[in-house]
This record gives structure tokens, sequence and C-alpha cells, in this order.
């Protein structure tokens, strides 16, 4: 018999009770959505150049490199012009839906299929902050990332004062209509040989998995006569948001340390003069007068080049201390943001501010959910609720209760 001791008892207790992080994980959400979509709206004119059957990285090319490395992208299934038309939109709207958090679990998943179908169409186009992207668009596929701000939590919040009320919540009706036609169409795609199968079934794997799990707990949450498979189902989703969650932040952590490191390494980093030669670059001098002024001071060069340095390598060792972590926190996204306006790179940093929200402390995210309900309120005076937190939000449903959202919603 295994017997746990009171220490392991309350790790695993920790990992599997409860999802954590609610509201970090909704700034992720945020942020990456919003990242994506602004910029295919901001690239729209020229998306033909950069994604199109017509673009100069050609269909064919890219149909021969997706064969050799077994890349997904669902943007090669056809050189038409009305499929790339409709490939573009769909990632334009699967993006806006996950940033407002409508079916949050299912517009995850979308919404990877459209990262993934156009960077992987036109792999020299990205850039760090594209494979950023790339990977977090991956990971939010197992992060419960609707459960605060987003219409999934106001949707079970009506629901909940609905039953509070004595009355019965009225039955989910999108959600299995959602579930119903994405089944079709995978299957569609799978019969007509477009998903590749690779090894242990690949992608089709993946996308029936997920399909079969949100049917799985839709099942359990309506027609099961006990709390026993809702719970079990419960377990399985917070053990694998823990897990994603805490690659997102390892991830973070690599990418600075590995940054910080490389820099050590280059003698224009150690003799303090790297930052000087991008900011005389044209491709990333938006504003020549702005880098003009910045580089004629070599202090302060030498400052912004031995900071960046400092503060790459430090910040996985800050996590230890709170306060030292939060300090240096506010830094790097500073950075990023002159980063953006300097250089012009506003979407590589808006992507790496999104991978630092999930280290934000919980106090100022709620802080933050409180002032702009307030702010909503002004605005529009019946719509000033504060938005509930996480344990109010995802109680669990009692039993003959109507089910109000189709798998993992939140």
């Amino acid at each position: 018999m295994i017997r746990f001791t009171p220490t392991l008892s309350r790790g695993i207790a920790q990992v599997t009770d409860t999802a954590h992080g609610p509201w970090q994980s909704a700034v992720v959400r945020i942020g990456f959505a919003a990242t994506w979509l602004l910029f295919l709206l901001w690239e729209y004119p020229v998306r033909q150049e950069m994604y199109g059957p017509g673009g100069p990285w050609s269909w064919d090319l890219a149909r021969r490199l997706v064969a050799s490395n077994h890349a997904f992208t669902i943007l090669l299934w056809s050189d038409s012009q009305v499929w790339f038309e409709i490939v573009y939109a769909f990632a334009v709207l699967s993006s806006a839906l996950l940033l407002v958090g409508w079916r949050s679990r299912t517009m995850s998943v979308l919404f990877m299929i459209g990262v993934l179908s156009l960077q992987n169409r036109s792999v020299f186009m990205g850039d760090g902050g594209d494979n950023v992207l790339h990977l977090m668009a991956i990971y939010l596929v197992f992060i419960r990332c609707g459960r605060v701000w987003s219409l999934d939590a106001r949707r079970e919040r009506r629901a909940r004062e609905a039953r509070a009320r004595g009355e019965r919540a009225g039955p989910d009706r999108a959600g299995p209509v959602l579930w119903g036609v994405l089944g079709v169409l995978l299957a569609t795609a799978t019969g007509a040989g477009r998903v590749d199968g690779g090894l242990l079934g690949g992608w089709l794997t993946v996308f029936w998995g997920l399909w079969a799990a949100q049917g799985l707990w839709w099942a359990a949450v309506r027609y099961a006569r006990t709390a026993e498979p809702r719970a079990l189902l419960e377990i399985v989703g917070n053990l694998l948001h823990n897990a994603a969650l805490l690659v997102v932040m390892a991830e973070a952590c690599l990418i600075y340390a590995t940054a910080g490191w490389y820099k050590i390494q280059g003698s224009r980093w150690q003799d303090g003069t790297a930052v000087y030669y991008p900011l005389h670059l044209d491709y990333f001098s938006p504003w020549p007068a702005l880098s003009g002024a910045l580089s004629a001071h070599g202090t302060l060069v030498a400052l912004i080049t031995y900071g960046t340095v400092i503060m790459q390598v430090a910040f996985p060792f800050t996590l230890l201390n709170r306060r030292a972590k939060n300090v240096l926190l506010v830094a790097m996204m500073t950075e990023h943001a002159v980063i953006a306006v300097v250089l012009g790179l506003p979407f590589f940093s808006l992507a790496m501010i999104a991978a630092d929200a999930v280290f934000l402390p919980t106090s100022f995210l709620r802080r933050l959910g409180r002032w702009a309900a307030r702010a909503r309120g002004r605005l529009t005076p019946a719509g000033g609720r504060t938005v509930p937190g996480p344990r109010e939000a995802e109680p669990g449903v009692p039993e003959g209760a109507e089910p109000t959202h189709v798998g993992f919603t939140a």
C-alpha cells in the first residue's frame, strides 16, 4: 500500500484541487489574443505578400517545406485566393472571440490553429515575438484562461444567480451546436487526409482528443447521477492547467536567461555599446530624431546596455523574492514599451509583455479588475457589477442542474 506523507498530500492537493493563477491566466489570454489580433489587422493591407498564395515565399515552396518538417497549417490545403481569405478571416475572428473570452477552451484551440496556420505558411516572416506567440498559443489550449474577465465567467455568474433565485438555468444550446459543427469539420478534414497523422497520430490525435474531452465533460455534467465524474474531470483539468501555467513561467524565464547569458559573451555588450548600433539602423529607426538623441549620450547607452543584461540574467533568480520580482517586472515591461516606440517593434514588445504578465501579483490584478469595473459602471450604469472571483465563478454544479457550457470553457 502506498502511504502519502502530509507534505506530499498537501502538494498533490495543491496541483489537483485548484486551478491556480486565474487572473494571470486571463491576462495572458487577453495579451496574446490582442497581440495577434492587432498584428493581423495592422498587416491586413500587405497580407497577400506575407501569407498569400502569390507571395514571395511561394505556395509550392511552402508546401515542400511543410512536407519535410510536418508543421501544421490549414492554409496550404488549397492555393485558391478564396481559401486564403477564409483562413485569414478565421484567424481574426478566433482571436477576437478569445480576447473577450467566449467559449474560451474552444476558442483557444481555434486560436492556435490560426496562429500555426499563418506562421507555418511563411516561416521567414517572423521574429522573436512571433516565436513566443507560436509557443504560447499551444500552451493556452491547456490553460483554463476564461475563469475571470470573460464572457464565460459572466455566463456562469448569471446561471448561478438564476439557481440562487430558485429558477432553472436554461440549457446551453450554443455549446453543443459548436461542438457538433467542429466535429463534422474535423471528420471531413480527417476523411480527406488533410491533417497529418505523423508519429502516434500527430495532430489528428491532438484534435480528436480535445474534441472528445469537451464532449466527455458536457456528458459528465449533464447526465452523471453523482458528482464523481465531474470531480475527476476537474482534477484532470486543474492538473493540466497548473502544469501548462508552470511551463509558461519556465518559458519566460528561459527566454530571458538565455538572452542574457548570450549577451554576456558578446564584445559589444561587454564594452557597453551594443544598444548604440540598432539605433542607427534604418529598419529599427521609425523616429530618427529620437534614436539620434538617445545614442548621442554615451553614458545613457552604456547604462541601458548593462542594465538590459543585468535584468535578463537576474530575472529568474528574483522569483525567489516577491518584492524584487515585482520591481524588476516593472522595469522589464517598461523596457519593452520603450523598445516598441524607439525601435519600432510593437508586436514583439506586446508579446513579451503578455508573457511577463504571468508573473504579475494577484492583488494588483484584482485591483485592476475593480478599477475597470468602476470605470465601466461610470460609462454604463447598468454594467457596473464587479466581475466575480474564480471561487465564485467555478462552483460545483448541483446534481440535476442544467450545464451552462460545453467543455473546459473556463
